[in-house]
């Protein structure tokens, strides 16, 4: 049975030429099940509206695998502490800001507190050692308190776009074999 790739972008989206939206393409490619949620006011996100449509896609696309990339990895923590998911087999938490991020356009959505369970069997915290949204220092803290694995990119930046990750060939990789294992 195919696996189904959920993809979360972060605030601003992950338009064209982002790594998110070229993974999206390059899963679809092979016949894959991808499903790249847009959501709504992404320049203005709302967390409310974000959680919601977060949860009806969950409930209708039933995802293995959950790439997130920026506030959508706060965005899916904000969902751990409802107590509302059901577990998924693959979890990526990629480029995650801080806990703490004092972004006024985001303060619906800061401080948060680590969620005690994540709601996947596996899960990998990607970071960079020069990321501006997250120290390296607090990327190693949400390690430790997620109890998770952590994999630190040497100078990706906020991995996206404007730090040259349009093709991303290590995820692609990555995710394909958990499809085809």
């Amino acid at each position: 049975m195919a696996k189904k790739i959920l993809l979360l972008h972060g605030w601003g989206g992950s338009d064209f030429p982002h790594w998110q939206s070229w993974l999206a393409g390059e899963i679809a490619k092979d016949y894959g099940e991808v499903c790249f949620l847009k959501f709504n006011n992404f320049d203005t996100p709302k967390l409310s509206v974000w959680k919601e449509q977060l949860q009806e896609r969950l409930q209708s696309f039933q995802p293995d695998i959950v790439i997130c990339h920026s506030l959508a990895n706060t965005l899916w923590m904000h969902l751990c502490h409802t107590n509302s998911l059901q577990k998924i087999e693959y979890l990526y938490l990629v480029a995650p800001p801080s806990l703490t991020c004092q972004i006024q356009e985001l303060q619906e959505f800061f401080p948060l507190t680590p969620p005690p369970h994540l709601y996947a069997q596996n899960t990998l915290l990607v970071c960079s050692d020069n990321d501006p949204y997250m120290t390296l220092e607090e990327a190693y803290t949400l390690e430790k308190k997620l109890g998770i694995k952590m994999l630190c990119i040497k100078n990706g930046g906020h991995l996206n776009a404007e730090s040259n990750y349009g093709e991303w060939p290590w995820m692609l990789q990555e995710i394909k074999s958990k499809i085809n294992p």
